[in-house]
């Protein structure tokens, strides 16, 4: 039942309608301005279960998802790494280069999705403008959809599509803005530190 009720929730984000859609050069720059906020977010994974937690975002390059128990995981983009640490492993994470992964749209220092060898489509309808976009020279990442609201313009939830077409949806909830966050929320070294207890 859970799984129907959000597929229905999610038709209605997505119903087709007659509206114009926002401008790539608007979103970039939204994008590149975004700077530092805070939110909560939903993620639906691609076998369809639920996870929830706690979302920062420090631009350029600074991303943490704390995931809520029982999942208890931690992802953090940080000084060009990707890092996920799994709460039941010896606390060293998995490491990628942030450049490799599709975040790295959203955390680039300046977004440009008018580069038109990176967006495959942009849409819209009443409620959101849609934008798909692949890195042409890493197509084995998979692809990112970001949609966000009209008025304001605000990035509301992304899609991430992997080679294997598994796709996992990140929902986000009202993004607040912060001054300032601690450096150490996003220093892959400290936490894995922390973990393995060499700090």
């Amino acid at each position: 039942m859970k799984r129907i009720a959000l597929a229905l929730a999610l038709s209605l984000i997505t119903a087709p309608a007659f509206a114009e859609v926002v401008p790539l050069n608007t979103l970039s720059r939204y994008l590149t301005d975004l700077g530092t906020v805070e939110t909560t977010f939903t993620q639906i994974n691609s076998d369809g279960t639920l996870s929830t937690g706690k979302l920062y975002i420090q631009r350029p390059g600074r991303m943490r998802f704390e995931y809520d128990p029982p999942n208890n995981a931690l992802v953090i983009a940080g000084g060009g790494q990707l890092a996920i640490f799994d709460p039941v492993s010896d606390g060293v994470p998995t490491q990628y280069p942030l450049s490799r992964t599709p975040l790295n749209l959203i955390l680039a220092r300046q977004v440009d999705l008018g580069r038109s060898d990176l967006v495959r489509s942009h849409s819209g309808d009443d409620t959101a403008t849609r934008v798909l976009a692949q890195d042409p020279d890493r197509p084995e990442q998979g692809t990112i959809e970001l949609v966000f609201s009209a008025e304001p313009v605000e990035l509301r939830q992304w899609i991430i599509t992997d080679q294997d077409n598994g796709a996992t949806t990140v929902i986000l909830g009202a993004l607040e803005d912060r001054e300032s966050l601690s450096s150490f929320l996003f220093n892959i070294p400290f936490e894995t530190g922390k973990r393995t207890g060499n700090n």
